[in-house]
């Protein structure tokens, strides 16, 4: 009975991580429809979502206390690195698809794996490589053919540097996790964020931005403030790799979000690459469940 529900507690995280991710790649779509710029977009995204998880907090009454400046300056770097992350992946968005964006972004994998082992000091998990790898195959069918001096090749470059901002920015908060509220942990780098970004209130259109303030509210409820937090809570359940392998169905979502409110329809070579994902992805949550990967 005790395997039994450690089993429907496993698929239950699995669940969750996953509706989180559903969630985040709502940005995709968000991005590409917004027509603002990508650093007015990101400051009103997280100046909405931060009055929305101050105020949670404060319903819930979660404790917004940082136990010390080591802690804060964590906030601090990783609220940068997130801002860093969503900038870049809108810059790419402008110069592309929602494919090729989310696709250049979910090298972040294959670069967590990487990374995790100096983070950490722990050994280097050559499933994780070989899954990252598997992964990196299904985004090679994905992506199109492109020339180095077009906007293609601009996108993926910002992709991929989103991609390091994010892997970093999850490492980071890796041990924080375990300490402070998500909903707080959220709060916080948002917070940063929209510190760093108010001068770009001074050379925006008020007007566009009212114009567009649903997409925006969206963006910054249901994708940020729902999607992000969930996602930050599954590092409790699974290894930062782990996570970050699981949630590249994130494209597949993304894709198809995109064919049904954007009509950029997939080709062959995309519902190839989405089946190499969706495998890795699947391999990774039973390798999850039955070695308990918990960090």
């Amino acid at each position: 009975m005790q395997e039994i529900s450690n089993r429907r507690k496993d698929l239950t995280n699995i669940l969750h991580l996953n509706f989180a991710v559903l969630l985040i790649s709502t940005s995709g779509v968000l991005g590409r429809y917004i027509d603002l710029h990508p650093v007015v977009t990101i400051f009103y995204r997280c100046c909405i979502a931060a009055i929305v998880f101050y105020l949670y907090c404060r319903w819930k009454k979660i404790d917004l206390k940082v136990e010390n400046k080591n802690d804060l300056l964590k906030l601090i770097i990783s609220g940068a690195l997130l801002g860093g992350h969503w900038i870049t992946y809108f810059y790419s968005l402008r110069y592309s698809s929602v494919a090729i964006a989310l696709l250049s972004l979910f090298t972040y994998p294959v670069i967590t794996a990487f990374l995790e082992p100096l983070f950490f000091k722990s050994k280097l998990d050559k499933v994780h490589i070989a899954l990252g790898l598997l992964v990196l195959g299904g985004i090679y069918f994905l992506s199109p053919e492109f020339d180095l001096e077009n906007d293609y090749f601009v996108a993926i470059l910002f992709g991929i540097i989103s991609a390091v901002f994010y892997a970093l920015r999850n490492l980071l908060m890796k041990k924080e996790v375990k300490k402070y509220n998500g909903s707080a942990l959220m709060f916080y780098q948002i917070l940063v964020i929209s510190a760093f970004l108010s001068p770009s209130v001074f050379f925006s259109d008020f007007n566009m931005v009212s114009i567009q303030w649903k997409p925006l509210l969206i963006l910054a409820v249901l994708t940020t403030c729902i999607g992000h937090t969930l996602f930050l809570q599954s590092f409790k359940n699974f290894s930062i790799t782990a996570a970050s392998i699981m949630s590249s169905i994130q494209p597949v979502y993304g894709i198809i979000l995109g064919a049904i409110f954007l009509s950029e329809i997939p080709s062959y070579k995309t519902l190839i690459g989405g089946s190499i994902i969706i495998s890795a992805v699947v391999i990774e949550s039973l390798l999850s469940v039955n070695k308990k990967k918990t960090v």
